[in-house]
């Protein structure tokens, strides 16, 4: 049974939102209900019940399977993509990036590629790593990290021969990649495998894998990452374990932006 708002400005329009609580009354346990289900359902008299359906038919977000049984159609889904296509990216991976924080007890980033460096644009933490000095809007050399590493790897080649051809690498720990084509090395290994491990190049302390994230047309447009000290997890942990669920964050923001039209 759906209650009644218990109180209700002057704008209030109580046509739609009964309208809405039919809609929400079909779901994976009732695609398909009588008018007197729906009735029960919603907590309204069959009379009214009956027009609100009869007014989906014919807005065309349900349809009639029998003389007393409907369902909603397809259509429905424009309600929702109303509201994804104005969704921005960081909006659509922030939830993902949340989660995945919480699961793996890890910070969990989105970067994009701007120059030679990576940006955070945003950011779920861990207190494991509540030291690190990273806010949305760091900027860090795109060679030194894994992030960065999966989005050269998601560049044309000649836009990434651009870019070796201009970089200069500079060794910040005694792990960093030695020299161009070494980091050459690593980008297409980035590329051939789908995601990036960064140990202590960036620095001495700390891991991290990334995943690269497409538009619609098969674009990498941003790279999604989990960050660990070194001392929590280990190398073979952080692909077994945190690899996949990063993998799996990474395709659950490519099906939301696909959703979005971004």
């Amino acid at each position: 049974m759906t209650a009644e708002p218990a109180a209700q400005e002057r704008h209030f329009v109580r046509a739609v939102e009964r309208a809405f609580r039919v809609v929400r009354a079909f779901g994976p346990d009732t695609p398909s209900m009588t008018l007197s289900e729906v009735a029960a359902r919603t907590d309204l008299d069959r009379a009214t019940a009956r027009r609100l359906l009869l007014t989906l038919v014919d807005l065309g977000y349900a349809r009639r399977t029998g003389r007393d049984r409907f369902e909603l159609t397809p259509r429905v889904l424009e309600l929702g993509y109303a509201y994804l296509s104005g969704l921005s990216l960081v909006d659509v991976a922030l939830p993902h990036l949340q989660a995945m924080s919480y699961e793996l007890h890890e910070t969990a980033s989105l970067t994009e590629l701007d120059g030679t460096d990576v940006v955070y644009l945003a950011l779920a933490r861990s207190a494991r790593l509540s030291g690190l000095r990273i806010t949305v809007g760091t900027r860090y050399e795109a060679w030194a990290t894994s992030m960065g590493r999966v989005l050269l790897a998601g560049l044309p080649d000649d836009e990434l021969d651009a870019f070796l051809a201009s970089v200069t690498v500079q060794r910040r720990t005694d792990h960093t990649v030695r020299d161009v084509e070494a980091l050459r090395d690593a980008v297409v290994a980035a590329r051939t495998q789908g995601w990036a491990l960064v140990e202590r190049e960036l620095d001495d302390g700390l891991r991290g894998v990334a995943a690269p994230v497409r538009n619609r047309a098969g674009r990498v447009i941003a790279a999604v990452n989990v960050s660990t000290h070194v001392g929590v997890a280990t190398r073979d942990e952080l692909t077994d374990r945190h690899l996949p669920r990063l993998l799996r964050a990474a395709a659950d923001i490519e099906r939301d932006l696909a959703a979005s039209d971004l």
